[in-house]
């Protein structure tokens, strides 16, 4: 078991299930594997079927992303074909992963994200060491490039899609 929630240990020889993570999540994990340079397979089961999340868990390097209601022997099968390997996803997700693709750069995710907290401006500018001017233009872009009418519909829409 990890001795803070900064570490990861994985043990790569057999299939770890992660049922609860506190403070992660399982972008977070496959991230952290990927960035750690381990040969731990993640596979992500989840209840968002938006392929946003599914574009962003394969950028982060899962192995696999299915709904947790698939089928067992879905599931059962996706494990073995990730544990040698291999990818399985959602054929659904996947389509749809493809047929919307994010617009957002990296930065208007992540103001659009403390948006979403409720920051203002300034305190999105202080968090991220930015001047208040560039927060606007990530804000006016983001919202611009999601035809919302506001910097809270933008971040609205862009967690419905799975972006955020």
């Amino acid at each position: 078991m990890p001795s803070s929630s900064s570490e990861l240990e994985l043990d790569s020889s057999s299939p770890t299930l992660c049922g609860w993570m506190p403070g992660r999540t399982g972008l977070d994990v496959a991230a952290e594997v990927r960035r750690l340079g381990l040969p731990t397979r993640v596979v992500i089961l989840t209840t968002f079927a938006r392929a946003g999340y599914l574009r962003r868990a394969l950028d982060a390097g899962a192995g696999g992303y299915l709904l947790k209601d698939a089928p067992s022997a879905t599931l059962a099968a996706a494990i073995r074909t990730v544990h040698a390997g291999g990818r399985a996803v959602d054929p659904e997700l996947a389509a749809d992963a493809w047929s919307e693709p994010d617009p957002l750069a990296d930065r208007e995710r992540e103001v659009l994200r403390l948006t979403e907290d409720g920051l203002s401006n300034a305190d999105i500018a202080r968090r991220l060491h930015l001047s208040e001017g560039t927060v606007r233009n990530y804000l006016s872009e983001a919202t611009h490039k999601l035809g919302a009418g506001n910097r809270i519909a933008a971040a609205r829409q862009a967690r419905e899609r799975g972006w955020l």
